[in-house]
């Protein structure tokens, strides 16, 4: 088999087991299976269901908006976030800049706050700028999630719900340790986002490169595995697959591009900056015969479609229609 066959080969089970070439009727369900979907704008929740088929009714309080692996925000079912939580439990960057007590002592003390009704992240700043600078309450109280995330990542807080910026007091602390929840949830992964190698597990899960031995130590000799240029690649999904559709949506931050150390399958590298920006953001975007070669979007509440090189009519027509088509549900 070439490169380029492998390459297919691998692109055809990811778009199965990713629900992109066959539904997936149930939201609670796809986040399930997936182990959350990538919220970064709310809108990829939406996005990422309707693409795949899911009902989204309600879809903004169905799942719970939080923190999870590699410090990104997910909609998650409620019920998997204590065993999700367990691979990073309470770990957060203001433990690296403050001392470890004095950032648990604020957290208790937000969460008496939170318990008497507030939940605003500009409630909070007011009131704890009468006892530190505006340097500690930028830390604390950062756009970019502060001790919130800290929170967040022990279970005691999460979003109120997919689309609000305020928080919510929960309950979901992990009950297990790591080492009680790697096994499972690395074949989990190798179920779903194989065929894939222990790196692209490791980064999915937020583990650091030196940490990849944690995964190398698991037994993984029944799962069915290939090498390919000399990497290690393992699936743990027997399902038959489907063809490669020829035309797919994917959503901003979609698993089947953000999932991966490599996106070789999928991503072209020339295209690899219209699809994943210098700022971290990745968009929409379009896949022709499992590769992608467009974005989209919704802009100010159209829809859009830009192909890197020309297609043909037929082919933009049904991109628009399928953008509309979100546009539409998504009202």
């Amino acid at each position: 088999m070439t490169q380029a066959q492998s390459l297919e080969s691998i692109a055809r089970k990811r778009m199965h087991n990713l629900y992109l070439s066959r539904p997936c009727r149930d939201l609670e369900t796809l986040s399930h299976e997936l182990m959350g979907l990538h919220s970064w704008f709310y809108r990829n929740v939406a996005f990422s269901a309707l693409i795949r088929g899911a009902d989204i009714t309600a879809w903004k309080t169905k799942l719970t908006k939080t923190w999870l692996y590699r410090g990104t925000l997910h909609g998650v079912v409620y019920e998997d976030l204590p065993r999700l939580l367990a691979l990073h439990p309470g770990e957060s960057y203001l433990n690296r800049l403050f001392d470890t007590q004095l950032i648990e002592t604020i957290a208790d003390e937000v969460v008496r706050y939170m318990e008497d009704g507030v939940t605003s992240r500009a409630e909070f700043r007011k009131i704890f700028s009468a006892q530190y600078g505006p340097e500690m309450i930028e830390s604390l109280f950062s756009p970019w999630g502060g001790i919130f995330v800290y929170l967040a990542r022990q279970g005691r807080v999460a979003f109120r719900d997919m689309a609000s910026r305020d928080f919510d007091l929960i309950s979901a602390e992990p009950t297990e340790s790591l080492e009680d929840v790697l096994p499972e949830l690395v074949r989990q992964y190798f179920a779903v986002y194989g065929p894939a190698t222990l790196s692209d597990a490791a980064w999915f899960f937020g583990f650091w490169k030196e940490e990849v031995n944690i995964l190398r130590k698991l037994p993984l000799d029944d799962i069915a595995s290939f090498d390919l240029d000399g990497v290690r690649y393992y699936d743990a999904s027997n399902e038959e697959t489907e063809e490669i559709p020829p035309l797919a949506l994917l959503s901003g931050f979609d698993p089947i591009v953000v999932s991966y150390t490599d996106r070789r399958a999928v991503l072209p590298v020339e295209y690899k900056s219209r699809v994943i920006l210098k700022s971290g953001i990745c968009n929409p975007s379009i896949a022709i015969d499992g590769r992608i070669a467009g974005i989209w979007n919704i802009t100010k509440n159209e829809p859009v479609v830009e192909f890197f090189e020309k297609q043909p009519k037929r082919v933009v027509s049904e991109a628009l229609a399928r953008v509309d088509d979100i546009r539409w549900r998504m009202r």
